[in-house]
């Protein structure tokens, strides 16, 4: 019998999809992000994984865009080697083992807590891995984190599940605690009605169960997070679909990734954001 998971909200539920993603990419002859620890991961939590219905162009950008924040990670780390790296609303995510930062460097993972306690149960301890169990409405997620060293702080998933009143305040009190560093979060751009009737309308548990906790319609210009406060400055846009990881998507996925480049609006629906402080 694996980890009970009845008690969870839907809310930290949501996590369960990108874990079953990373996790299925990990079993592909050719992953794109390669994260065995999430199949082992998904190995001992009790709940129906393959219900979800997650969808190979859904394996694909989840793969993806973990790797292409850990790369910006990675950098921040390797420039800053005292950082703190703050990952806001972790999940299951197993960042700190991919990256694997040097001991100088203490790690936060952030959520509520039941999926924290599920967190602790099925990933390995690690001195500089931190669970923090608080809610990202309250400023109090910061106490206990360095505010004096360099942070890069990362979301992933994250923003489309809260409304805009408590991005705004994560967004000012970041640039409140601490005296340097980087945001890095997935964005999807726009949602508009279109995309909110079609998540309702397909037949996958995935889509009802996340699309139903989606709080935040989103933006289409990446320097709108800017208006909310000025100290944040915006230093990279990065679509996945230009990522040359795209070549191991497999073929229909690839094919249709590549056209999407010609298309601002797709562009910006699979999207890495950037700001420094």
């Amino acid at each position: 019998m694996g980890i009970a998971t009845t008690e969870l909200s839907p809310i930290e539920q949501t996590a369960f999809l990108t874990e079953y993603a990373r996790a299925v990419d990990s079993r592909w002859a050719r992953p794109i992000l390669g994260d065995t620890l999430a199949d082992e991961v998904v190995g001992k939590i009790d709940y129906d994984f393959e219900g979800l219905g997650v969808q190979t162009s859904v394996v694909c950008q989840t793969a993806l865009r973990a790797k292409m924040l850990d790369d910006r990670v990675r950098a921040f780390v390797h420039e800053h080697p005292d950082a703190v790296v703050v990952d806001l609303g972790a999940g299951l995510d197993s960042g700190y083992y991919r990256v694997a930062p040097p001991p100088t460097v203490d790690w936060y993972s952030v959520d509520l807590s039941g999926i924290i306690a599920v967190r602790d149960a099925t990933l390995p301890p690690a001195p500089q891995s931190h669970s923090v169990v608080a809610s990202l409405a309250d400023d109090g997620w910061t106490d206990g984190i360095p505010a004096d060293r360099p942070a890069m702080l990362i979301a992933d998933g994250l923003f489309a599940f809260l409304d805009e009143p408590v991005i705004m305040g994560i967004f000012t009190h970041i640039t409140k605690h601490f005296r340097s560093g980087q945001l890095a979060f997935n964005d999807y751009g726009r949602i508009g009605w279109v995309s909110r009737l079609a998540v309702k309308l397909y037949p996958q548990k995935m889509f009802k169960d996340v699309g139903s906790q989606f709080a935040y319609p989103g933006f289409k210009d990446a320097h709108h997070p800017e208006t909310w406060n000025p100290r944040l400055q915006l230093v990279e846009e990065a679509s996945l679909t230009e990522a040359p990881e795209v070549e191991l998507f497999p073929g229909w996925v690839r094919v249709a990734t590549r056209l999407s480049r010609h298309s601002r609006t797709a562009r910006r629906k699979a999207r890495i954001l950037r700001y420094a402080f």
